[in-house]
């Protein structure tokens, strides 16, 4: 039977988590991702897991990727300044193919900004905020049943696919209080990583001739060697320029290649639809209201919601370039995704943003307003 609870978006993320087999949290405490770290403290004991409080959010995020190369499924959590120091050693976990779960609950920027307000703001931090090419996968919750199931997906992607996930979520998800169904047990389709079965002087960690390699468990008979320098399928440093390119081109091609199985979104009334609201987290919630009143007034309003934002969800937004007459793009920045939706614009299709930076969400009527008022933001 699944069990019915009242409870935060930041406690959620902690209950997928823990369902998704997550044994080892590390991190620094900051608002307003806070209650994750509190709650982890907790229930990971009781679990036999390991909840570790770390001195900064640069070694948080080594702490879970060593633990992750030890056999445990690994996560931390913050905001944008503590993402920001974070931003080396996830380069790390990228370029060694590292599974582990980031969640930042984004709060008003830069630099301390509004710490206990709301934004949007760390969209592009989230694809571009290391250094380097290089595919990621990022998630986007838009409640707290989202919290739960996304951060449960995230351990499956991150686990499948040797990378790390990030769950982009915001303050008014995180903190926000609503119903919140867990599935049993049995009902979940959980991914664990595949450890090697051959020959340990046959190991190659990063020979992905035959889909991606194996991880083994670092200090077991499988010599595992890591490292963020550039490596050959040993992972032996190795600068040839074959090698490098490959390697280069498999970190984003083994995203790409998989958008199918990666890419989410949610569709509400695109059917009929002539103006199409694209639109994320905390954003889609007041999008999904702004539909509403517009259809009870006879607009033919639908939504897209991008649950994955990164890789982006380029044919889902195509389709929604190509039937609608305008596109609104709701975000608590200054205009982060709708760039991307702009890239996809060979349609001569009307497209507007809605956007705030002052701390306060979105209105649903804001978003209607848009739809009504002449615009020269068009493409």
């Amino acid at each position: 039977m699944s069990n019915i609870f009242f409870t935060q978006g930041n406690e959620a993320i902690v209950l997928g988590a823990l369902d998704a087999g997550a044994r080892f949290y590390a991190g620094y405490p900051i608002t307003p991702s806070t209650e994750i770290a509190e709650i982890a403290s907790i229930k990971l004991p009781q679990l036999d897991g390991v909840y570790v409080q770390m001195e900064d959010e640069i070694s948080s995020m080594a702490a879970i990727v060593g633990a992750s190369l030890s056999g445990m499924k690994s996560f931390t959590a913050t905001s944008g300044p503590g993402f920001s120091l974070m931003q080396e050693n996830l380069g790390v976990a990228i370029m060694a193919e590292v599974p582990c779960v980031i969640i930042n609950i984004q709060r008003s920027g830069p630099s301390t900004g509004m710490a206990t307000k709301p934004a949007q703001g760390d969209v592009m931090q989230a694809r571009w905020g290391t250094h380097g090419d290089h595919g990621i996968i990022a998630l986007s919750p838009s409640s707290v049943q989202d919290c739960y199931d996304l951060t449960i997906e995230a351990f499956n992607l991150s686990e499948r696919y040797r990378v790390p996930v990030v769950i982009l979520g915001d303050e008014i998800i995180g903190h926000m209080k609503e119903r919140l169904v867990l599935k049993d047990k049995s009902d979940l389709r959980i991914v664990n990583r595949m450890h090697p079965k051959c020959l340990p002087g046959e190991y190659r960690p990063y020979d992905h001739s035959n889909g991606l390699a194996t991880l083994a468990v670092y200090g077991g008979e499988h010599l595992l060697r890591v490292s963020g320098s550039m490596h050959d399928e040993t992972g032996y440093p190795n600068n040839n320029p074959t090698i490098a390119s490959n390697y280069i081109k498999h970190l984003t091609q083994k995203i790409e290649d998989n958008r199918n199985d990666i890419v989410m979104t949610r569709e509400s009334y695109l059917e009929d639809a002539d103006t199409i609201i694209i639109c994320y987290g905390c954003s889609a919630r007041a999008s999904l209201a702004a539909m509403e009143m517009g259809r009870e007034k006879n607009m033919k309003i639908g939504v897209l919601q991008l649950l994955t934002i990164w890789p982006f969800a380029a044919e889902q937004v195509k389709k929604a370039l190509q039937k609608a007459r305008v596109i609104v793009v709701p975000e608590m920045n200054l205009g982060q995704i709708i760039g991307e939706v702009r890239k996809l614009n060979d349609y001569g299709t009307k497209v507007v943003g809605v956007n705030r930076v002052d701390g306060i969400t979105i209105y649903p009527d804001e978003i209607i307003n848009a739809m009504t008022e002449d615009s020269d933001d068009r493409l």
